[in-house]
C-alpha cells in the first residue's frame, strides 16, 4: 500500500513541524509513544509537554521515557489537556511548534475514562494562541464507541468553524474501511 496509514502520516504531518529546539505538546500522552516520538524530534534542547488525566499513562510514559534515555526532554503533567495554559512556561509562547491529540480512551486502560469533546476544543484553543506560525496540530480520532462519536461530531463542528484566514484544516481518513477506522483533523495555524 503506498498511502500512507493513520498514525504514520500523523508521525509525517508532525516531522514537517517540529525541529530540534522546538516544544511540542502530546496533549494525551497515554502509554508514552507519541511522547518519545516528539522527544526524538525536539532533541535535547527541545522540550515535550505531555498530559494525561491517568496515573497508569504517567507511569507508563515514565517507563518508556527511561528506556530511551528521553527523561531530560519531557514534562509530565497528571492534568487534563485544558490545562496547557496554565501549565506551559512563559516562553512556550510562540515556541510550540506540534501537537498530537489521540482522542478516546488509553490503549488496555479503564474504557470508561474517554476524552471530551469540551475539554479537547478548548485545548486545541489554548494550543492556537501559543503555537508558533505554520505549527500542527493533529488530532486522531478514535470514533468506535459511543462517546467517540460525539466527541468526533464536536471536533469536526469546531475545526469546521476555523477561519480560513487563521488556520488551515485538513481531514485524512481511509472511506471504505469497517469498523469506525481512526481518521485525522490536522490543523496548521496560519
Amino acid at each position: 500500500m503506498k498511502l500512507d496509514r493513520i498514525l504514520p502520516f500523523a508521525r509525517l504531518l508532525l516531522e514537517k513541524a517540529v525541529h530540534p529546539g522546538d516544544y511540542a505538546v502530546d496533549a494525551t500522552m497515554g502509554n508514552g509513544h507519541d511522547t518519545c516520538f516528539l522527544a526524538n524530534i525536539v532533541g535535547p534542547d527541545g522540550k515535550v509537554f505531555a498530559f494525561d488525566i491517568q496515573e497508569e499513562a504517567l507511569e507508563q510514559t515514565k517507563k518508556r521515557l527511561s528506556e530511551h534515555n528521553l527523561m531530560d526532554r519531557a514534562i509530565l503533567f497528571h492534568s487534563s489537556h485544558d490545562q496547557l495554559l496554565d501549565a506551559l512556561p512563559a516562553d512556550a509562547n510562540g515556541r510550540v511548534t506540534g501537537a498530537v491529540f489521540n482522542l478516546g480512551y488509553l490503549p488496555g486502560g479503564d474504557k470508561h475514562i474517554v476524552t471530551k469533546p469540551n475539554s479537547t476544543i478548548a485545548a486545541i484553543r489554548q494550543l492556537l494562541q501559543v503555537m508558533a506560525p505554520e505549527g500542527i496540530i493533529v488530532l486522531v480520532i478514535y470514533h468506535g464507541h459511543p462517546e467517540g462519536q460525539i466527541e468526533r461530531d464536536e471536533v469536526i463542528q469546531f475545526a469546521m468553524s476555523l477561519d480560513q484566514k487563521k488556520a488551515h484544516v485538513l481531514r485524512y481518513e481511509f472511506i471504505n474501511q469497517a469498523s469506525h477506522p481512526p481518521f485525522i483533523i490536522a490543523i496548521e495555524k496560519r
